[in-house]
């Protein structure tokens, strides 16, 4: 996998590039959409591909794992067969599962590794074992076994944490070299920068991850609950000290709002479910604001969903949408989500015009005005 810096705004950290892997070139920055279990829901990879117009998609190793299981997948020929995608495909390292699934989990903790009892189920974590599963899921990018640490985590916790993530992270790098891909294409593995909240441990998980010399880097452990102000605190430390050359990849974050501040601050690469299960939940984001295709003031607006024609979907009429999520059908959450996610991949296509045309910052502050509203 190769990065290719194309330019940096003259007036703050962002940043417009390159990636290329062998099964497509990506531009950044990008946001990604969440494919959890192999699918990202309610959408066909062809409206993926040609009207949300992703570049490239999730999958979630610890999911996929436990259904369909890896030897459907590998005799399947790898995900990307599976799903019939045949662009880049990201896996997560179930990592932030371990964190996220509390209430249907009981958890063990015995350093090295994690043991889950879960429906019935007992499943073992290892970072041998996470690098084992995305080579068999055959993701472009593999993200290195972490553990995610709570946005209100003490110092000594914060910091026990990111140590055990460091010793994780060696042991990757271990078993990926000691290994090869499955299918004829080449995997990167990206390290995490964990730290919480904590400026010292982000800078010295940013130091120690350094060391791997690994094709790019993500930021963990952000958008867990603490403040949005911390979060984009945490996120200037660590750009200010990740290598110029190489993609950084901010999991799990966010809004619209919280992407465009964070590309400002030298981010590359975004995924999330907000888009995805927002509008599920009648929950659209446009180019004028926020809408809560629920409430009644929508009962009769015939005009499109959202004017720019983003995407196909946006021909439909609010009036039309409203009927559809009210009356649960699933044509009105696939619309919503539809149209969500196409908004994303626009937004940040459009951040990376303005970002090479010189124009971010003023452009940026506009659209956070509009974003901001609820119509």
């Amino acid at each position: 996998m190769k990065f290719e810096l194309v330019t940096v705004s003259h007036n703050s950290r962002a940043r417009a590039g390159k990636l290329f892997t062998e099964h497509g070139t990506i531009e950044t920055p990008i946001f990604m959409p969440v494919g959890t279990a192999g699918t990202v829901k309610g959408v066909h990879t062809r409206d993926l591909r040609d009207d949300i117009h992703a570049q490239i998609i999730l999958g979630n190793t610890y999911h996929l794992y436990l259904r369909p299981g890896m030897d459907v997948i590998e005799k399947a020929g790898g995900l990307h067969k599976f799903n019939g995608w045949d662009k880049p495909l990201l896996t997560d390292s179930g990592g932030f599962q371990v964190f996220s699934l509390g209430d249907i989990r009981k958890l063990r903790k015995r350093v090295p590794n994690f043991n889950l009892i879960l429906m019935g189920l007992t499943i073992s974590l290892l970072p041998e074992s996470v690098i084992d599963i995305q080579r068999t899921i055959g993701a472009d990018i593999m993200m290195a076994f972490d553990e995610c640490t709570p946005g209100d985590a003490d110092y000594s916790y914060a910091k026990k944490s990111m140590e055990l993530t460091h010793r994780w992270l060696d042991r990757c790098f271990v078993q990926l070299n000691n290994t090869l891909p499955k299918y004829g294409y080449a995997q990167s593995l990206f390290p995490i920068v964990q730290g919480s909240t904590y400026a010292d441990l982000r800078k010295l998980a940013v130091a120690q991850v350094k060391n791997t010399e690994a094709d790019g880097y993500a930021i963990g452990g952000l958008s867990v609950g603490e403040k949005e102000e911390v979060m984009y605190e945490m996120t200037e430390v660590v750009t200010a000290d990740l290598p110029e050359n190489k993609p950084r990849y901010l999991m799990g974050v966010g809004t619209p709002e919280n992407i465009l501040e964070s590309i400002d601050r030298g981010v590359d690469m975004f995924d999330c479910v907000m888009p995805s299960r927002n509008g599920r939940n009648g929950m659209l984001f446009t180019s004028n604001g926020k809408i809560n295709i629920r409430n009644k003031k929508w009962e009769n607006d015939h005009s499109p969903i959202d004017e720019m024609g983003i995407s196909f979907v946006d021909n439909y009429t609010k009036a039309y949408l409203r009927h559809l999520v009210i009356s649960n059908e699933m044509l009105g959450a696939q619309i919503a989500t539809q149209h969500n996610l196409a908004f994303y991949l626009w937004l940040v296509k459009t951040a990376r015009t303005k970002i090479i045309e010189g124009n971010f910052i003023s452009w940026k502050n506009e659209m956070l005005i509009k974003l901001k509203q609820r119509l």
